[in-house]
């Protein structure tokens, strides 16, 4: 029983883990290129919220998850190790939703300076 609570703990580390990079990159805040114009500070906060409600870049961090934690199991099937396979699948889980997240976190950098462009603002990534 502890190597199954000790599994429990570790997949709920992971999913705290992509959670906590589920909005990632939405407070982004590019470098100015020259003076601050009017408007910025608004103009920021309103593309920083459409950065964060793009809801799917986190449902691909859970997909991929569910994904590597599948491999990650199927790849081991053949050994008679219960840990071994939960700890592969686990591993995969965080292999393929990290990157996911990690992903996600850049597309919503990318959203920010790109809206902030789009308004007007002399900004670099």
């Amino acid at each position: 029983m502890q190597g199954f609570s000790k599994h429990i703990l570790l997949a709920i580390a992971g999913g705290v883990l992509v959670s906590a990079c589920s909005d990632g990159g939405a407070n982004y805040t590019p470098i100015h290129d020259g003076p601050t114009q009017i408007g910025f500070q608004s103009d920021l906060a309103a593309c920083q919220r459409l950065a964060k409600n793009q809801t799917h870049l986190t449902q691909e961090a859970y997909g991929a998850a569910a994904i590597g934690a599948a491999a990650g199991a199927l790849l081991t099937m053949a050994a008679d190790d219960e840990d071994e396979i939960v700890g592969n699948a686990l591993g995969g889980a965080a292999i393929l939703g990290g990157t996911a997240a990690v992903e996600g976190k850049e597309k919503r950098e990318e959203i920010v300076v790109n809206c902030m462009k789009g308004r007007g603002h002399a900004v670099v990534g």
